[in-house]
């Protein structure tokens, strides 16, 4: 399958305020957000027209500004409708959305208050985030090299971009591995995340899941939640060791991209993908359909 670079596609995407040909919507090479990574984004979902959790989403976006000590120069209202616009410019009602914001090329330095900050919005196809056939299974998944840092060393609560580059490396590791992604550690030592989701694991058919104090406590991993609880079923929230995975019997990342997808095996930890895992997955799909009313 031939890859279709993601500048050289038709369509539009929204920039600061105005929809842009997709070939030239460009910034310029001295921009502060690709030199000093000042820059936050988000990762939506549209299914069947409707973006799922689209307001959260954009709050979480200009937390995320708020954090790397910038303001975006739109309201929430407006980023939540530009989303929708930019759907419909494209003619998409299931798609992937990326709101994008970052510091602009007026100064080009680690102090940068003068810089115009920007706005862009893209939307695409985008289908399972992992192949059919491996949701199905359960995915495979190494240790990663590098762990999830303190709080007191990075702003770990913001979706920002200099925080994805360790995922990136590490996920590349894993693939040339032959696995489809990496579980990291935090700081401490304790299980935190994969490369771009949260985790659960099962046992005793109780839910347990890492504390997100130096991770994103995700949007989909609080709907997981939410749906676990409606249906009875406990959910504990705290530090998980690496030696405990042996006794978890099953396994799942959730994200935006990723949705509900069991995993099969970390590292030297195997797992079967079960009952409650699988119910979920069909749950949380159902739920962003709109199948599914949440309790």
């Amino acid at each position: 399958m031939s890859l279709v670079p993601f500048d050289d596609r038709d369509g539009w995407i929204w920039l600061d305020g105005q929809f842009v040909a997709w070939r030239e919507a460009k910034v310029h090479v001295l921009t502060h957000g690709l030199h000093y990574a000042s820059s936050v984004f988000e990762g939506e979902r549209m299914y069947g027209g409707e973006i799922y959790k689209l307001t959260e989403h954009t709050q979480r976006l200009f937390n995320s500004a708020e954090i790397l000590d910038f303001e975006i120069p739109f309201t929430v209202a407006e980023i939540d409708q530009a989303c929708k616009d930019t759907c419909a410019k494209n003619g998409l009602t299931d798609a992937y959305i990326r709101p994008i914001a970052w510091r602009g090329s007026e100064m080009i330095g680690v102090s940068a208050q003068q810089t115009k900050i920007h706005v862009a919005i893209a939307v695409w196809d985008w289908p399972s985030y992992f192949k059919p056939e491996e949701r199905a299974k359960g995915i495979r998944m190494c240790w990663a090299k590098y762990k999830r840092p303190s709080p007191e060393t990075e702003p770990v609560h913001a979706k920002a971009a200099g925080l994805y580059m360790i995922c990136t490396i590490s996920k590349h590791a894993a693939e040339k591995a032959g696995y489809t992604d990496a579980m990291m550690l935090d700081y401490r030592g304790y299980i935190a995340e994969s490369t771009g989701s949260n985790v659960f694991f099962v046992k005793d058919g109780a839910l347990h899941t890492p504390l997100p104090d130096c991770f994103l406590n995700g949007i989909t991993r609080q709907s997981v939640i939410a749906l676990a609880k409606s249906k009875g079923v406990e959910v504990v929230v705290r530090h998980i060791k690496p030696e405990e995975l042996s006794s978890f019997t099953e396994c799942f990342v959730v994200g935006t991209a990723a949705e509900v997808t069991p995993v099969a095996e970390i590292g030297e930890y195997a797992f079967t993908p079960g009952k409650l895992s699988l119910e979920l997955m069909d749950d949380y799909s159902k739920l962003v359909r709109r199948e599914l009313v949440p309790a």
